[in-house]
């Protein structure tokens, strides 16, 4: 049978696009939890062999307007504290980063404008995850909120070129990357081009246009780039659940 990861969805235009088709192709199972459509989080894995946690508009203290947060930290931590397989990207890498005693505001520099280099800390070349991708690949970066604070014991992996947390190992086998790997050029519209408020001036002054039409550019170069994390994380996941 194969190894079945849990994969917490926030929204309906955040799903696990280009990663769960890399995921799958590597040989894992997606249970995915539509948490925003009522779905109960569950208080540990079970017979799932990792957890992946995904992006979404909300911020990783919106508890008031979004009740699924707390019980989805307290699976993250619980999942983190057993050693178990976890990633997290964009908002599921903040929720990870609260969870475990660190902090999340707003980015100081401004919301995320699309296209954006990784770059990796001396760290990251001895990274089980994150060794395989090269300085200065292309991923996108749309997000409002930052890691401002690791928890203790984190380790950063990479920082965006405004000098924020760009990806952070919390644990022996516990990822979170603030860029979206899985994010296709159709997925990124539904963020952007294809919103009701997309002809609304905007007061950062991003072009939305022109971004999602460097995104859908770069397309090629974005499967090559992020792939082969998916493909180690399931690596990771894989022989984990091996008895």
């Amino acid at each position: 049978m194969k190894p079945t990861v849990l994969v917490v969805q926030h929204e309906d235009n955040c799903p696990t696009g280009w990663f769960g088709d890399w995921l799958t192709a590597a040989g894992l199972e997606l249970d995915v939890l539509e948490a925003h459509r009522g779905r109960a989080l569950p208080a540990s894995l079970g017979d799932h062999a990792g957890l992946l946690v995904l992006g979404g508009e909300m911020g990783a203290n919106d508890d008031s307007t979004t009740r699924w947060l707390a019980p989805t930290r307290a699976l993250i931590a619980t999942v983190a504290a057993g050693g178990d397989p976890f990633l997290g990207i964009c908002l599921g890498h903040q929720l990870a980063a609260v969870a475990l005693g660190g902090r999340v505001e707003p980015n100081p520099h401004g919301h995320g404008r699309g296209l954006t280099a990784f770059g990796p800390t001396p760290t990251a070349a001895s990274d089980p995850l994150l060794s395989v991708i090269p300085a200065g690949a292309i991923a996108v970066q749309w997000n409002n909120d930052v890691v401002t604070a690791l928890p203790a014991g984190a380790t950063l992996l990479a920082t965006s070129p405004d000098g924020t947390v760009q990806a952070a190992r919390f644990g022996p086998r516990a990822w979170g990357v603030q860029f979206h790997p899985e994010a296709t050029p159709a997925i990124f519209r539904s963020w952007t081009t294809d919103k009701p408020s997309a002809a609304a001036p905007r007061a950062d002054g991003i072009d939305i246009f022109a971004v999602a039409d460097a995104v859908e550019a770069a397309r090629h170069e974005l499967r090559r780039a992020w792939e082969p994390l998916a493909r180690r994380w399931a690596r990771v996941v894989t022989q984990s659940a091996r008895p």
